[in-house]
This record gives C-alpha cells, structure tokens and sequence, in this order.
C-alpha cells in the first residue's frame, strides 16, 4: 500500500473553534479521520502529523519521508517562512501538494507569499476543509500516472 503524509502546521489543532468564518467548523481530528478512511478506500495509507513547532515538523519528514510516496502538506503560517521545512521536503524528494483551507490572497500581503508553491506538483487554496480531500484524490492521480 502506498503511504502519504498528511502535515498540519501550527495552530490546525483549533480548528473548530478558530476563526470558524475563515477556517470553517470541522475539526483537525474530523478532517484526519476522513482522510484516512479515504486513503484506506482507494489504497493509500494515511499517516497524519500535527506540530506547533517548525523542527517536529522537520523531524516528522525527514524520519517518515524515507518511506513515503507523497506529502500533502498544510504548513500554515510556516508556508511564509520555513526554510527548513522546505528543505526537508527537498531532501526526502517528496511528491508534494501543498493545500491551504484559505486563498492566501485574499489575505494580508504577508501570507501571500509561499516557500513551497514551487516545489509542489500542485497548491489548493482557499476550499476549506474539502481541499484536503481533493489533494488526496490529486495525489492518488499523480502516484498511479504511467511513468515517462
């Protein structure tokens, strides 16, 4: 079974109750529990991963990536300045899709700047938590494409 890695960064874990007019009302444990059913249904194990801080994040790639086919990855505010993560995800070679649940447009000029956008096979913005399951149906399109 092909495994991907589904990365929330810092503050996903209120989703719910966060900016609900922004984010939406599902939970990050709602939205992780869909997505590995989901996985489970079309063949792709789901392993998710939370962090707060920017080295778990690191750390969670560089130790699970080894054995990964992909990474959806929802860096959060990282998306604006973590290098770090960036190169983790260069050095593992991951497929990746970056996912926001908000247009990073259509916010402040700050956010709209991302260190991710071009090195991810594709970037869904601003669908709320419904991203997340296209990125898993773009994903399972991407690992199955005939090879060139």
């Amino acid at each position: 079974m092909k495994q991907v890695l589904v990365i929330h960064g810092p503050n996903l874990n209120l989703l719910g109750t966060r900016e609900t007019h922004i984010y939406g009302k599902q939970t990050l444990d709602e939205i992780n529990n869909e997505l590995v059913k989901e996985g489970k249904n079309i063949g792709i194990e789901i392993l998710t991963f939370f962090s707060n801080h920017e080295g778990e994040i690191v750390d969670f790639i560089q130790n699970k990536g080894e054995h990964a086919e992909g990474l959806i990855i929802n860096p959060a505010a990282y998306t604006h300045t973590s290098i770090a993560i960036r190169d983790a995800i260069l050095a593992r070679e991951l497929l990746t899709i970056e996912i926001h649940l908000s247009n990073i447009y259509k916010r402040d000029s700050f956010r709209q700047h991302s260190y991710f956008h071009d090195i991810s096979e594709g970037v869904i913005m601003g669908l709320g938590p419904y991203g997340y399951h296209l990125a898993l149906k773009a994903m399972d399109q991407l690992l199955n494409r005939p090879s060139s």
